[in-house]
């Protein structure tokens, strides 16, 4: 069994704080990528429909020789898809793809807002959910407008909201929305996507202090501020390095030097204008 601590989402479901992600891993790399960090002790698989490698992700969920129900995967609809009966065949195309009966989490990938689609998506996430194909559903890149607009609209609150967020992008303004409204929030490019970040000389200065690299400091930031965070690599040895965050911990000090490394600088895009 893994160490990760869980989280406990508004419907009672249990999600591991931290996961692997596969985007930008091509489907012939994504099994290998997925088998060896299940052998790491990640239990918690996040991939989408526009990432193309949902059948990779399959082979080695099917092949890995863990208990289903010790895995928790995340999928996600592409923004094509949007719409009511498209969302249902979409998702029975993701179910068929990763060789699965259900999701443990199935997200709204853009909320594309100038489209105006998301609401009548997530009536029919909803079904998925009451159907027991999802265990429990949520978004991704929403905005709180976006977020409020579903509460106007549904009855059902998303369990997660898994936007951009990183030291340089702290995200305080829907952080304090989701923890409101009793949203989980998750950080896709927890890391920044290496660039600038790792070489920010805070971080490696409080990674000297723990005898850690700054990837491990900046997961550990993640974890302590609550968020599920999902960092991804190809590579065996980062891969086992970014589940190996629970031996330390950062002290007020650290976090409030962490804090203030924040630019609100995006590397995606703008959720507003995505369409």
């Amino acid at each position: 069994m893994s160490s990760v601590p869980t989280l406990t989402l508004n419907n009672g479901v249990t999600m591991p704080q931290l996961g692997f992600g596969v985007w930008q891993v091509p489907d012939d790399e994504a099994t290998s990528a997925v088998t060896t960090a299940l052998e790491a002790g990640y239990r918690s698989i996040d991939t989408a429909a526009i990432y193309g490698n949902e059948k990779g992700t399959g082979r080695a969920l099917a092949t890995a020789g863990v208990p289903r129900s010790e895995l928790f995967v995340t999928t996600k609809l592409w923004n094509a898809d949007q719409g009511y009966d498209s969302t249902l065949r979409a998702f029975d195309t993701s179910l068929d793809k990763l060789g699965l009966d259900h999701v443990d989490l199935y997200l709204i990938h853009w909320p594309r807002p100038a489209v105006g689609k998301y609401v009548d998506t997530w009536k029919a996430f909803e079904k998925i959910h009451a159907d027991g194909r999802a265990r429990a559903i949520g978004v991704s890149n929403f905005h709180p407008a976006h977020l409020q607009r579903l509460a106007e609209n549904s009855g059902v609150v998303p369990a997660v909201n898994q936007i951009e967020l990183h030291p340089h992008l702290q995200q305080s303004v829907p952080r304090a929305y989701h923890a409101d409204h009793g949203i989980a929030t998750e950080a896709w490019s927890p890391l920044g996507q290496g660039k600038d970040l790792l070489t920010e000389p805070v971080l490696q200065e409080l990674a000297r202090k723990h005898g850690r690299t700054v990837a491990q400091v900046v997961l550990r930031w993640h974890l302590q501020l609550g968020n599920v965070v999902i960092p991804k690599s190809v590579t065996p040895s980062r891969i086992r390095e970014n589940i190996d965050v629970f031996g330390f911990e950062l002290d007020q000090a650290d976090l409030d030097a962490v804090a203030a490394l924040n630019r609100d600088a995006r590397l995606g895009d703008d959720p507003e204008t995505v369409n």
